[in-house]
């Protein structure tokens, strides 16, 4: 039998035989680098070895065998999956569409990889509006968020408002050096606002249009403002409360007896709660990090009674032949009959149904993130507090709250599902005696 090179892949497959080159060129340090063509060399020798194809499938065989055979330290088999993420995203932005056996053009737009092939031919220059749908095209590959994809559009847009009239391919470094300067000159953005921006045009220049960008690290960079949060006293909180009703300050409770994020809280489905152990199961928060919460006994009552409402809706959906409730497209595929199921139901469902903007199934989704901010906003304003009160003060009350009471720090960061401590201790800039008892010397004088 011939010896196949390395990266030969099986025909109709995942394809990326100039991987080397490419790494070679990766914003990655040499350490990296290194370590990637490693791993990528292993893998693809595996596949050859066992005349498996080169694909999602084979990658995490090669991982569970290489494990066994290795029993690699935990930062070592993070690095592992790294090289691999970057074999398949990378090949995947970059290879050209098979032939079609139909010699008539296809009618479907053309991928991202297309796209840029034709950005490297002088004879016909990539409008900036292909770029944009492009983008939004390999996002949806990459299954990124919705969310994520709305934000990162509108940074693409605006940077193309600002270069529309220059042919793409004259547009670098220079020019996202200059956008990203004047947000934060002109624009006067956050720190957190610009870096959203930066990702956002790293994603297009590299990812889609597969352009590696030379050194543009000099740009202005916005300060970084730190800015304790807004607390409420627990006689305020009763007072907002009080100015709630029904299915809206059942939400609010539970957001402050369990310290979620809103959106944590919107996303909450019915196998989430734990009625009878008290706890709140967060799956896929910030940072892609699943954790464990208390769910308050005051709210349990009110909480039976609005899933069996929800049960009902749920009920007369089933009957009616509504879609099924959304779910993670991996999730979805491989468990297509999950979406129809109790379990996987919003706690927060909407009234209305609504059509799903990418799969195009009408549904019923959750609640709006906006409704409720706004519904809070109201009841503070009803309540009379000066201060400003958004969702998210509900969960920057539930941690000083716990920290005045006399709770660790790392208990209420893990509540809180931050990753670094660092980012709690914040919370402890607001007690009224932080860090030590610390009296007035006001008081003191006689």
């Amino acid at each position: 039998m011939t010896a196949q090179p390395e990266n030969a892949q099986p025909e109709g497959r995942f394809s990326f035989p100039d991987w080397p080159e490419v790494l070679a060129h990766a914003a990655l340090s040499p350490t990296h680098r290194e370590g990637y063509a490693i791993t990528l060399r292993w893998y693809l020798s595996f596949c050859r070895r066992g005349r498996v194809p080169v694909d999602h499938a084979s990658a995490r065989q090669f991982i569970v065998w290489a494990v066994e055979q290795k029993h690699p330290e935990p930062w070592k088999l993070e690095r592992w999956k790294d090289a691999i993420r970057w074999f398949f995203r990378t090949g995947y932005a970059r290879r050209l569409p098979e032939p079609p056996a139909n010699p008539e053009p296809p009618a479907s737009p053309e991928s991202p990889s297309a796209v840029g092939a034709r950005e490297s031919s002088p004879a016909a220059p990539v409008a900036w509006s292909e770029w944009i749908e492009a983008t939004r095209r390999l996002m949806r590959i990459r299954h990124l968020s919705y969310r994520t994809e709305q934000s990162y559009l509108d940074w693409v847009g605006r940077f193309v408002r600002r270069y529309r009239d220059r042919p793409s391919k004259e547009v670098g470094e220079a020019e996202l050096r200059a956008f990203l300067d004047d947000l934060a000159q002109a624009g006067q953005v956050s720190a957190s606002t610009q870096r959203q921006a930066l990702n956002a045009l790293v994603f297009l220049f590299r990812e889609v249009m597969g352009r590696q960008l030379g050194d543009f690290s000099d740009y202005q960079r916005a300060p970084v403002r730190q800015r304790l949060p807004v607390v409420l006293t627990r006689e305020e909180m009763q007072r907002v409360f009080g100015q709630m009703e029904g299915t809206t300050r059942l939400m609010g409770q539970v957001m402050y007896g369990s310290g979620l994020r809103l959106m944590e809280l919107l996303r909450l489905r019915v196998q989430d709660v734990d009625l009878e152990r008290h706890l709140i199961t967060v799956r896929r928060g910030k940072g892609d990090r699943d954790r464990v919460t208390m769910l308050p006994e005051r709210v349990k009552p009110g909480l039976i009674e609005h899933l069996t409402n929800v049960r009902r809706w749920y009920e007369e959906d089933q009957a009616a032949g509504i879609g099924p409730v959304y779910l993670p497209e991996a999730l979805a595929r491989k468990y297509p009959n999950a979406g129809r199921e109790w379990a996987w139901r919003w706690v927060w469902p909407s009234r209305e149904l609504s059509v799903d903007p990418r799969a195009g199934v009408k549904r019923r989704h959750h609640v709006l993130d906006r409704m409720f901010q706004w519904a809070t906003r109201q009841a503070a304003g009803k309540a009379r507090l000066t201060k400003p009160v958004t969702p998210h003060v509900l969960r920057h009350s539930f941690a000083t709250h716990l920290l005045e009471s006399g709770y660790d720090i790392r208990t209420v960061q893990e509540l809180l599902g931050h990753k670094d401590v660092s980012t709690t201790q914040i919370y402890t800039h607001v007690l009224n005696r932080p860090g030590v008892a610390v009296r007035s010397p006001l008081d003191d004088s006689r």
